[in-house]
């Protein structure tokens, strides 16, 4: 590969502590930026081991202890009180947060939805938006563009439109000022939130009950609109018609009205925000790294990316989002609580200890990368050697994988490619753009960005 006429960008993030922060400071690395709660030692060490809170509270870097905990071991390990307290208002009962039988059988039943043979349905909904959305930045070249809420509105767009088959002009304004609120509100965790178990409701869970009613009705309303013009079960135009007509193979159940509802809500969620901010960051990276972008451009030139898995031979494009994956993962961290007592190698686990896997660490940790700071998507082409086992999970790992990350690939690849083949980036902003924790990798500002028509 040939870009490196100039050093790899190292892009700015906030400094790990020296040492272990103490509770109080610990309490509020949580609710200000998350990505701070990791000493320096986290980015070196197999483990990190605390107490918080009278728990025994356990950040795990070794492949075995991951897989113990994500594979091996999976069925022993719940999502923790405050996670479920605050993505329960949003996502109801969904594949998200459901357990046990209920999960393996919405799991069964939405992983059809989502599997390879849909891809190029779904990937006409992504082009068509992305084409849109770009004809309509061409006359703003030159002028300088939010990226992060161009990218918030047209992942937003993918999702209705993969979802509902419908452009989401009626329903985006509403579905966004929602999400927004949820973000700003009500998605940072709070002591009661970590203290109380989360079948005991505190004054926020209240407020936060108000708000899942006012969510759920628009995606009701949303639905509604979708199923007055029902379609044909032989030809399934997006996600909803798939997710209507599945049925569990074991039982031929399908999902209730409610149930489909929970399962709409989780995937528009899960689906839009993480690939919003991931294609956000990935224009900071190479705003910063005109070698890349030209490397990149070189590879789309006269690519139609309308055509049936192109994706599959733009592996430029895959390295570049990969390494944006790796260096801003959305999902920055997995938290597991213990049903019963564990023993993971020399580490005991007592019941409710609380288990960290945390990508924000393992994609930066000196054991397994070189550099683990800089920006060098080479890392990831075809004829370099992989990244080892559990050293790079964007979507998360065992049974619990992200069931859309295929999609999640597929529409980050399609419209940086849409930007890219079309556009030279250029940030129009010198400060520099901090990640920033809530409940994805956000950055602390939205900076502005230049365009200029590519050619």
């Amino acid at each position: 590969m040939h870009m490196a006429a100039h050093p790899p960008f190292v892009p700015p993030v906030p400094p790990p502590p020296a040492t272990p922060l103490p509770v109080r400071a610990f309490l509020r690395a949580i609710r200000v930026n998350a990505l701070t709660i990791w000493p320096e030692s986290a980015y070196r060490d197999d483990v990190a081991v605390r107490h918080f809170l009278g728990r025994v509270n356990v950040l795990l870097n070794a492949p075995d202890a991951i897989h113990h905990v994500l594979v091996e071991n999976h069925a022993n390990y719940r999502r923790s009180p405050a996670s479920i307290r605050i993505l329960r208002p949003i996502t109801g009962q969904g594949l998200l947060l459901s357990t046990g039988d209920a999960w393996r059988m919405q799991r069964r039943v939405v992983a059809p939805a989502l599997a390879p043979r849909v891809m190029p349905l779904l990937c006409r909904h992504i082009m068509r938006s992305a084409d849109e959305a770009m004809t309509a930045l061409t006359p703003r070249a030159s002028t300088p563009v939010d990226m992060l809420a161009f990218m918030q509105t047209l992942a937003l767009d993918i999702a209705g439109r993969s979802m509902f088959s419908l452009e989401t002009q009626q329903y985006g304004t509403a579905m966004r000022g929602l999400l927004n609120e949820f973000a700003e509100r009500f998605a940072q965790p709070h002591l009661l939130d970590m203290l109380l178990p989360s079948s005991i409701p505190t004054p926020r869970d209240w407020r936060r009950a108000r708000f899942s009613r006012r969510w759920m009705h628009l995606i009701e309303t949303i639905m509604e609109h979708r199923a007055a013009g029902s379609g044909d079960p032989d030809n399934p135009r997006d996600l909803f018609d798939l997710l209507r007509n599945a049925r569990d193979p074991e039982t031929d159940i399908g999902f209730t009205p409610e149930e489909l509802r929970d399962q709409v809500a989780t995937l528009i969620l899960a689906g839009h925000e993480t690939t919003a901010v991931t294609l956000f960051w990935a224009c900071v990276l190479l705003a910063r790294s005109p070698d890349v972008q030209t490397w990149m451009a070189e590879e789309l030139a006269g690519v139609d990316l309308a055509e049936e898995g192109v994706q599959t031979r733009l592996v430029r494009v895959r390295a570049v989002v990969n390494e944006t994956l790796r260096l801003f993962p959305a999902a920055f961290t997995i938290v597991r609580e213990t049903i019963l007592p564990d023993r993971i190698g020399d580490l005991e686990l007592p019941r409710h200890a609380v288990a960290m896997i945390a990508p924000w660490v393992l994609h930066r940790h000196r054991k397994f990368w070189t550099d683990p700071g800089a920006f060098m998507p080479a890392r990831f082409m075809p004829d370099a050697p992989p990244p080892p086992r559990f050293a790079f999970m964007p979507f998360g790992a065992g049974p619990r994988i992200c069931v859309g990350a295929q999609f999640a690939m597929a529409e980050a690849m399609l419209v940086l490619a849409s930007l890219v083949q079309r556009f030279e980036i250029d940030l129009d902003d010198p400060r520099p753009v901090l990640p920033r924790a809530v409940v994805t990798t956000q950055p602390d500002h939205a900076p502005l960005f230049r365009l200029t028509r590519r050619g």
